[in-house]
């Protein structure tokens, strides 16, 4: 690298809170299925451990090698539905703490998987797995799991959706952080390094390192020296930014890789705000010339940063995957907070948002009396945005127990804090009730 682009980097790491958000090591437990849940559980926590023993030695040893912040080292694993599906467990709770233990033992801060993939009907384990997530979350630190409902090929499994409203109600009063573990898809990937979706699918190598990007603050600061010009050099400017970006994610990835004796797989592109100061997407979207995120404007503005996002990305690494485009929660992202709190975004605005970008209704509080049917039909709505329009989309709705409209709720760390949002008191319970499935969309046909 010439010098002035390693100063540029050095002065985006140190102003302009650019990071590594996530290396995430994805295991394959396919291998660990055995008839008798505990010496299934006891080969998961083997095989766990012993991949992943190094990995959060190897990320800080890189950052403190090339001075760049890596926030958090993750595992993913497969689905554990079908794990767990060979035993005769009537409930999968002990396959959660096992995985607790095992994160526990190596020192990441999350582990993803506790899925199960249910877009097209149930198998064997998925109600199971379903049925014990409030318990599980409650029950576990640093367990996360994830539920998919819908895809393009498939159409919306209904009668997940209704049960997913009801497993989001019950986990949100089995514990205060539980419904910050759990996100509901559709068009869910296999190789998401980001919590708290993140499972290892089974077309995945038996073990690889993805790596996470960020840096909202990093497209702000390149953004406020264009303030004025035409969208044509905005977009020029966030592409080229997220080269940058992109290049120093594939160059942490195959050192991680390398240094594991791991594949490397993907980066993923996302723009993941947190609340610090200086890091919110929706600052971004701002500069671009709203006065506030959730006005009019903000979904094309939107639409022009996930763009720019991507092609900057693709031209800066061959394998690019996850998500990859911005995340908009709102408990993560200062700019969000305060446009909620002053009344300039809403749910049904964020879920306009959701139509392109990644992700979707993501880290929102709403009331704690909220019916399970209306969040069942707010998943619904995701899943047709994510169907019709061939991406993934997500709900991690967090029902605050005894709060309502307008109160703050506190989640601590990168989950930050949430204003409870208002949700339309008009019914769905008829609507949800009557099951079965949205087929899927003629364009799916594409053999």
């Amino acid at each position: 690298m010439e010098t002035n682009q390693i100063l540029e980097t050095i002065r985006m790491i140190e102003e302009e809170n650019l990071d590594i958000r996530t290396i995430t090591m994805g295991i394959s437990l396919l291998d660990c299925i055995d008839s008798d849940s505990d010496r299934a559980c006891e080969k998961m926590y083997q095989k766990i451990t012993t991949k992943a023993k190094d990995l959060v030695k190897v990320g800080e040893a890189i950052e403190a090698e090339y001075g760049i912040p890596i926030i958090n080292k993750r595992i993913s694993v497969t689905p554990i539905a079908i794990i767990a599906a060979a035993t005769p467990d009537t409930d999968y709770v002990k396959f959660a703490k096992t995985l607790d233990k095992a994160a526990k033992a190596v020192g990441v801060n999350f582990l993803g998987g506790f899925s199960a993939l249910v877009e097209k009907g149930y198998q064997h384990g998925d109600a199971i797995l379903m049925n014990s997530i409030p318990q599980a979350l409650a029950e576990t630190d640093f367990v996360c799991g994830s539920v998919n409902i819908g895809s393009t090929k498939a159409g919306i499994n209904m009668d997940a959706v209704a049960h997913m409203g009801k497993i989001v109600k019950e986990t949100a009063a089995a514990s205060d952080l539980g419904c910050a573990k759990l996100v509901v898809f559709a068009n869910a990937v296999e190789d998401n390094p980001f919590m708290a979706g993140a499972f290892h699918g089974v077309g995945e190598a038996d073990c690889v390192i993805n790596v996470g990007v960020s840096g909202p603050g990093v497209v702000k600061r390149a953004l406020e020296k264009v303030k004025g010009e035409s969208f044509d050099i905005v977009a020029e400017v966030v592409k080229q930014t997220a080269f940058k970006i992109t290049r120093m994610g594939q160059m942490v990835g195959r050192i991680a890789s390398e240094r594991l004796a791991v594949p490397f797989g993907i980066v993923d592109l996302s723009l993941a705000p947190t609340p610090a100061v200086g890091d919110s997407v929706a600052h971004v979207l701002e500069e671009m010339g709203l006065e506030s995120v959730g006005t009019h404007g903000t979904t094309a503005a939107l639409a022009l940063l996930n763009d720019a996002v991507k092609k900057g990305g693709v031209m800066a690494c061959n394998h690019v995957g996850g998500l990859s485009g911005a995340f908009i929660p709102v408990s993560e992202d200062a700019g969000m907070i305060d446009a909620v709190n002053k009344g300039y975004l809403t749910i049904e605005k964020l879920e306009a948002m959701t139509a392109i970008c990644s992700v979707g209704l993501d880290m929102i509080a709403i009331p704690g009396d909220t019916p399970a049917s209306s969040i069942a039909a707010m998943i619904a709505d995701e899943a047709a945005i994510g169907v019709i329009n061939h991406k993934t989309t997500a709900v991690r709705i967090i029902p605050a127990k005894g709060k309502t409209i307008g109160e703050m709720v506190e989640f601590g760390g990168l989950l930050g804090r949430a204003p409870v949002m208002a949700v339309n008191a008009a019914g769905s319970n008829d609507f949800i009730a009557r099951g079965g499935r949205i087929p899927a969309p003629i364009h799916s046909f594409k053999n």
